[in-house]
Order: C-alpha cells, then sequence, then structure tokens
C-alpha cells in the first residue's frame, strides 16, 4: 500500500485470502516479466544489476536478498516479534553486516549518520508497534535534512491489522507526513519491487526517508523471488536539467548585479556539486553564504566564503544577505533560522533559486527567476551562461567586496574567556577541529555546542559535518557519530555532544564497543540545557527553571561520565584545566582499539554569539549582549 492510501480493517480480513490465492499467479507474472527483458537493465535499480531466475523463498529470505542485490551492505536494528522471520535468514547473509543498536532510535540515526558521509541511503530494521514508534524521531529528523533513509518495519499479520493486536501500530499513517513514500506489503511477492522502489525514491530527486512496513505474514509466507523487479512509479518524475531560458536569465541577472551574494543550502551537498559550485563562484567572483546544513561544501579557507549566515551566522555572512542586491540560492529552502523576519530579509535583493524539489521555490520567499532541477547539472549550464555574459562586461563589485571584507576584519567569529575561570567550551572545539584536521568528521547534538561546532571547527570538505539541522533532535550526535564511522572507518569521527544530549542516546556506547566501532566523543559539559539556559538569561531575567542538570563542576555528577564511559568499556577522561585541553585531546586521537569519552568540564555561563533574537530583522544582529555592530560605515 502506498502512502495516502487509507486501509480497512475488514477489507484486509476479506482481502487476505485472496491475496493468498493470488499470490502464485502474481509471483508467475512477476517472473516472467523480468526474464522476458533480460537486456532491459532499469538505472532506478540499485546493485550490482545482477541477474537472478526465478527461485523459491520465503518472504522474509527474499527481504534479505533483495538487499543484498541493492547493494547494501550494512544495516542498524532490533530484532522483535514482527520482523522475526526476517532475521532468521539475515544471520546467514555474508553480504550484509547487521549492528545490533540498543534502541530504536539509535538505529534510525546511525542510518542517517551512514548516508551522510557515504551518499548512499543507510538502512535500518525494527519490529511493529513500539519498535517502529521509537524509529519516528529519526525518520522525522531524516526528512527534515533530506537524508535518504530506507526503513524496514515488521508489522502484525495482515488478518489482525486494525484489531489492535499485541505491538500493533499503523506506522504508515504515523510517519506519513515525514517521510518521502510509505509501503505497507502484506504480499510477499510485493517485496522485492517495493524495495527497488524504496531505494530509488529515498535516493533521487530531493532525497529523504522511504518506510517499507511489511507484515508478518507476507515474511513467512512462500514467493518466487527474481531480480531485477519490474518497478512501477507512475508520476515519480524528478527534473533533472534546468530550463534553458530560466538559466539563461539568472546569467542575466549575475551579470546585471553588484552586491551578488550566493546561498548555498544543503541540497549542494546532497547533489555532490562542491566542484561545480567552486567554478561556478570563482567565476562571478561573489560572496559565498554556506548554511549550517552546508557546512564543507564550500572551503571555509577560500577567500570567497565569507561565513554561515543565520541566528548564529557570522556578521558577514548576514550582512551580505541583507544588503545584496542578488541572492543566487542553490539548494537551499529560506529557512526560518537563516531569514529571520520574512518580510524583512533582504530587502533590496533579487532571487534566483535553484533547487531539485519544486515545492521549495517561492514557498517563503518569491523567486525572480525559479529554477527547478538538480543543482550538479544547474550549476555547469549557468556557468556556461554566466561567461557568455561576461564577454561582453563584467560586473566590478569591487566596492560590495570592500564593505564586506572590512566586516570580515571587524566583526570576526570569536569568543570571551569566562569569567568563572572555567574552561571555554569554544576553545574545546577550535582545538578539537585543529587537532584533528579537515579529514576528521564532526558529528554535533543539538544546542550550544551545535553552534560553536558550526562556528569554530574549518570545514574544507563536504560530508565532514553532521548535524540535526532541521527538527533539532537531542541525541542525535553518539548514534550518528556511529552510523558515520561505520560509513568512513578510515577517518576520525568526533561526537561533539551537550551533557544533555549525550544522556538520551548514549546506550550506543555498547554498540560501538560491542562492534568495534571507536568514535570519540567530546561532552562539551556545562551541566546544563546550555541553549535553553542562555535563551532564560536573555529574555526570562535568568529565571532557570528546569535547565541544571548537575553533571558539571561543583555539583553532584550525576552521572560520573567517566565512570560511565568505563562501564561500558570505553576509555573515560575528564578534563577541567585550560591547559589541559590540547594533551587531553591528544591522548584521545591517540586511541583507536575502542570508544573514547571526554568530560569537558566547561563554564555554563559561555553563550553563543552572534544572535539575531527570535522575531526580530537580521539587522539586529547582536555581537554581544545588547551589543550590535555600527554600520554608519556600510551605509
Amino acid at each position: 500500500m502506498s502512502k495516502g492510501s487509507p486501509i480497512s480493517p475488514s477489507l484486509m480480513a476479506s482481502k487476505a485470502n485472496a491475496a493468498a490465492r493470488a499470490a502464485a499467479a502474481k509471483t508467475k507474472d512477476v517472473a516472467s516479466s523480468v526474464s522476458a527483458h533480460p537486456e532491459a537493465a532499469d538505472e532506478r535499480i540499485q546493485g550490482p544489476n545482477n541477474t537472478v531466475p526465478p527461485t523459491e523463498m520465503t518472504g522474509s529470505q527474499a527481504i534479505v536478498r533483495s538487499l543484498e542485490e541493492l547493494g547494501v551492505d550494512e544495516v542498524f536494528g532490533l530484532p522483535g516479534g514482527a520482523i522475526l522471520p526476517t532475521y532468521d535468514p539475515l544471520m546467514d547473509s555474508t553480504k550484509i553486516r547487521h549492528i545490533l543498536v540498543r534502541h530504536e532510535q539509535g538505529a534510525g540515526h546511525a542510518a542517517e549518520g551512514y548516508a551522510m558521509v557515504t551518499g548512499r541511503a543507510g538502512v535500518c530494521i525494527v519490529t511493529s508497534g513500539p519498535g517502529a514508534t521509537n524509529l519516528v524521531t529519526a525518520i522525522a529528523d531524516a526528512h527534515m535534512d533530506s537524508v535518504p533513509m530506507v526503513a524496514i518495519t515488521g508489522q502484525v499479520s495482515s488478518a489482525f491489522i486494525g484489531s489492535d493486536a499485541f505491538q500493533e501500530a499503523d506506522i504508515v499513517g504515523i510517519t506519513m507526513p515525514i517521510t518521502k513514500h510509505s509501503y505497507l506489503v502484506t504480499d510477499a511477492a510485493d517485496i522485492p519491487r517495493v524495495l527497488a522502489e524504496a531505494f530509488h525514491i529515498a535516493t533521487s530527486g530531493r532525497p529523504g526517508p522511504v518506510l517499507v512496513d511489511i507484515a508478518k505474514d507476507a515474511q513467512q509466507a512462500k514467493t518466487t523471488f527474481s531480480w531485477p523487479p519490474k518497478i512501477d512509479l507512475q508520476g515519480y518524475r524528478t527534473v533533472v536539467r534546468g530550463h534553458s531560458k530560466q538559466v539563461r536569465e539568472a546569467a542575466r541577472l549575475i551579470a546585471a548585479s553588484q552586491r551578488p551574494v550566493f546561498y548555498v543550502g544543503g541540497g549542494v551537498l546532497k547533489a555532490n556539486a562542491s566542484a561545480e559550485l567552486l567554478e561556478l563562484a570563482e567565476l562571478v567572483g561573489a560572496p559565498v553564504v554556506t548554511t549550517l546544513m552546508a557546512r564543507g561544501v564550500f572551503p571555509d579557507s577560500h577567500e570567497l566564503h565569507v561565513g554561515m549566515p543565520g541566528m548564529h551566522g557570522s556578521v558577514s555572512a548576514v550582512t551580505a544577505l541583507q544588503q545584496s542586491d542578488l541572492l543566487i540560492t542553490l539548494g537551499a529552502r529560506f529557512d526560518d533560522r537563516v531569514t529571520g523576519v520574512l518580510s524583512s530579509f533582504a530587502p533590496g535583493a533579487k532571487v534566483i533559486h535553484a533547487d531539485i524539489d519544486p515545492a521549495e521555490i517561492s514557498k517563503n520567499r518569491p523567486a525572480d527567476v525559479p529554477i527547478v532541477g538538480s543543482v550538479k547539472e544547474i550549476i555547469p549550464e549557468l556557468a556556461d551562461a554566466v561567461r557568455g555574459q561576461f564577454e561582453t562586461a563584467k560586473p566590478d563589485i569591487s566596492a560590495w567586496w570592500a564593505v564586506l571584507d572590512r566586516l570580515r576584519e571587524t566583526y570576526p567569529i570569536g569568543y570571551t574567556t569566562p569569567e568563572d575561570g572555567l574552561i571555554a567550551p569554544q576553545k574545546v572545539i577550535e582545538r578539537i577541529g585543529a587537532m584533528t584536521g579537515p579529514e576528521g568528521v564532526y558529528v554535533a547534538g543539538v544546542g550550544q555546542h551545535q553552534m560553536w561546532s558550526a562556528q569554530f571547527i574549518k570545514y574544507e570538505r563536504p560530508r565532514a559535518w553532521l548535524n540535526s539541522g532541521g527538527l533539532g533532535t537531542m541525541g542525535y550526535s553518539v548514534p550518528a557519530a556511529m552510523g558515520a564511522k561505520v560509513g568512513a572507518p578510515d577517518r576520525v569521527v568526533w561526537a561533539i555532544d551537550g551533557d544533555g544530549c549525550f544522556q538520551m542516546t548514549n546506550q550506543e556506547l555498547a554498540t560501538c564497543l560491542i562492534n568495534n566501532i571507536p568514535i570519540k566523543v567530546a561532552i562539551i559539559n556545562n551541566s546544563s540545557l546550555g541553549m535553553v539556559r542562555q535563551w532564560q538569561t536573555l529574555f526570562y531575567e535568568s529565571r532557570y527553571s528546569n535547565t541544571d542538570l548537575n553533571t558539571g563542576h561543583d555539583t553532584v555528577r550525576i552521572p560520573d561520565f567517566v565512570k560511565l564511559a568505563e562501564a561500558y568499556g570505553c576509555v573515560g577522561l575528564r578534563c577541567e584545566r585550560d591547559e589541559d585541553i590540547d594533551a587531553t585531546i591528544a591522548q584521545a586521537l591517540e586511541i583507536n582499539d575502542r570508544p573514547v569519552v571526554i568530560d569537558f568540564v566547561v563554564s555554563r555561563d559561555s553563550m553563543v554569539w552572534p544572535m539575531v533574537p527570535t522575531g526580530v530583522s537580521n539587522d539586529l544582529i547582536q555581537i554581544a549582549r545588547n551589543m550590535t555592530p555600527t554600520w554608519e560605515e556600510e551605509d
């Protein structure tokens, strides 16, 4: 059953026998349609493109075999009754490594981390009812951040669907708003086709999660498996090439602009278009801002990069957008954290908006030149068109650069030494990035440490920065880092987490230790829900309602993170002095046979600056408390 198609329990009951009777005939038809056209390989079907002749097996064996033929080598999961039939043949697979997590949410975030570093769909498998509902947060997270993921859930037998059976939940209905597509499979013959379609949908166009819910009787039933299946995706088409007329009009606007800015979002990362972006940016010579989801897609060290925009973006990046006359928007969605009050965002700018998802274009900000398609294809086409325009005349934007260079020099990202004598959290994160280098992978949780990680680590390559941007999921970091390390085993992977976030999913340290996944965890321990506390300081008269966690300096330290790490078999370290930061990080970098957890005890009064308070224009960006930049020179 596809997303958007309701299912009636009485209809399910009446169809059960008919479906069983039709299964053999249907599988025969599928098998004959495949064998009749062996030469017509469907490029939408992923994997090594093997041909498998009709073979009798169970539905659960067909699940495992389909995953193998799709090229899946790693899955994250947790078994239970409704998915147990599939876990039996999974044990015999020599191609798929199953990693047993300790919580289903961890399976979902691990699949996300794997997908983010590899560019391939991450896969997670859980059971019905609470197993599936525990996965909902990770599915929503993948949906918000356009992460390709296939979530396979077991379901109660089809005859019991709708009867409130034990561990039954309508996971298709629950996740309908947060998946790219959803399936309920009640016929074993449908399994190869549905899984092939699921992977294609998850990874094509704008990536996202696809749910495949498979009834227990479909897993247990006999079927005839063959590969490749014949897939049917009527109405699902993705536009790849941009409209040539729109591309030419965009080039004309670029050639006429005096204050252009490249507003680059995570869509450029998902499209693997970093090299194309670099070529176009250098051709135009315009400033580039990279959103939280696009960090690393354009090198931080490049002279054209002016920073990250948004609520906690740099003054130069925020002002570049505000004072521009043309936004060259590539794979971005005009998120509220970037725009601030939308009506006051970039008031004098025309907008070129290129995106694979037509629903994003003009959704929040009307586009003067909309271009639907993959930025991987659009950017080179735009570069060619711009070259043609520049043959006549290339605009002089030196005055624009004089403004932005002055802002970069006057208002760099920085921090002050805490007055309480404790470690500055920004320094910890800055040193982790500097000592690990650009080849590392940095996975943040959500909150202050997330913003500091985006600000103080230099990102020089794509897929080095992972975070929960759209949903803002506490607990993302440790399991996502675990998945990232599985996907990129030769890279150093840091989970930079808060003491609040860490306590939500740290059970996955057991998964890491047992499966030889040696991630490094830096707990930025300010003994509080830091970002919430910052808002309480700024907007609630320092009334700290329920934000103290009692994990840090001068508290009862529950839990003791070093002892907790050691209980999981990890190396536990603690750093409380500024002069010990480098030595502690160096010690962690030398340990590669098990996870390392460092409890960095930092000042709880450190705040994230710059900041655009919610509900105001980006022009009111603050560089410190009650301090705004001086604009007279730039006006």
